[in-house]
């Protein structure tokens, strides 16, 4: 087992900093002085709190970009890990540390495939670039968001995006993602009149005024998905009202709900649908809408069928092209027109005590990027 290959020892590297949202602990000056010798463009963007990295060889052609975070979320109660978080450290075949899955492994192995890359192909055709935030675990507003804001002000397109997000669920490379539901919070207030439960007639509860209202919510089916994605949904996230006493009607009721949605609707439907349901069942509310990002889709093409190769070569595998699970910086880059895909590690501990990735997954994750670049850069 290679405990110490390149792209394992790069991921203990980045794991040791300590880079809780959004502060990089150094890890994008660490992946910036491996690539700026093999003629990459170093350009730092920081806005606000954040440290963003551009990184690019070549000037002309196509733009193949990685793209991932350096931060990482907290690492929780430190005395429920078998090591410190920050530590990493190996363990049955396993290498465990904040960031291993999510997604410091994923970043290792975009340094150490670029480099073989680059030793056998110097003069590939095209570019190559890294986009690296410090921000994806956190607002996600000073991040990639702000770093396409300002590629797109200067006309600087990128054409084929690799995202190393955790995606594989049993075996590096097994499921892939070329696409991502979109996702819209509200936060809505029900008003009703305080009063004492002994005189509900002076009162108006308005736990009970919103109960129909918010079982149709629940009941609708907003739309049947489509081939790419499930049908839209609507979680309520949180209620809260009254004051913590058995014996006052609370005057106002607070709920914040999320729909998760396809293709097939858009957000300004759902705000539309939303409130023409809470007016029919006349209430008085107020309502303020959040949205986290729309649905983005990459069909068939140059990039998927790279990548589908790529993996089938190294691994094996048929892998399964999905578009499930939470939000990621795609959302921001997808809009622009790139061809997107998201691959990395297995996902079943990110985020949680113990966050680990199997070793040999980092190297053979390695070798699948390299293969990508060879079929679309060679």
């Amino acid at each position: 087992m290679k405990y110490h290959s390149p792209t394992i020892t790069l991921a203990c590297e980045l794991i040791s900093r300590p880079s809780v949202t959004p502060d990089d602990a150094g890890c994008q000056n660490l992946m910036a002085e491996r690539l700026a010798p093999l003629g990459f463009m170093v350009e730092k963007l920081r806005y606000g709190d954040v440290d963003n990295l551009w990184l690019r060889r070549g000037n002309r052609g196509s733009v193949l970009a990685f793209a991932g975070h350096t931060d990482v979320v907290l690492s929780g109660p430190e005395d429920q890990w078998d090591s410190p978080p920050f530590t990493p450290t190996f363990r049955d075949g396993y290498l465990y540390g904040r960031g291993a899955a999510d997604m410091k492994g994923s970043l290792a192995a975009m340094i150490t495939a670029i480099e073989r890359f680059l030793a056998k192909h110097p003069g590939h055709k095209g570019s190559i670039a890294l986009l690296i935030t410090s921000d994806e675990e956190g607002e996600a507003v000073n991040g990639t968001r702000k770093v396409m804001e300002t590629l797109e002000s200067r006309k600087e397109k990128i054409n084929w995006c690799i995202v190393g997000e955790p995606s594989s669920t049993e075996q590096t490379g097994d499921v892939i993602k070329n696409g991502r539901r979109g996702s819209l919070t509200g936060e809505l207030t029900i008003k009703g009149h305080q009063g004492h439960v002994a005189y509900p007639h002076r009162a108006d509860n308005p736990i009970h005024r919103a109960t129909p209202a918010l079982t149709e919510l629940t009941e609708t089916v907003w739309d049947n998905g489509n081939d790419f994605f499930p049908a839209t949904s609507f979680q309520i996230s949180n209620l809260h009202a009254g004051t913590g006493v058995g014996n006052v009607i609370p005057g106002e009721l607070d709920v914040m709900f999320n729909f998760r949605f396809s293709t097939e609707l858009t957000d300004q439907q759902l705000r539309e649908r939303t409130e023409e349901l809470l007016k029919r069942h006349n209430l008085e509310y107020e309502l303020n809408w959040t949205p986290f990002g729309q649905p983005f889709l990459t069909p068939d093409g140059p990039l998927i069928d790279a990548t589908v190769t790529a993996i089938k070569e190294i691994t094996g595998l048929n892998t399964q092209i999905l578009t499930t699970g939470g939000t990621s910086d795609g959302r921001f880059i997808a809009p622009t027109g790139s061809q997107l895909v998201e691959i990395g590690p297995c996902n079943t501990t990110i985020h949680q005590i113990n966050e680990c990735v199997k070793v040999d997954d980092l190297d053979i994750l390695s070798n699948i990027y390299e293969q990508i670049m060879i079929n679309l850069l060679t």
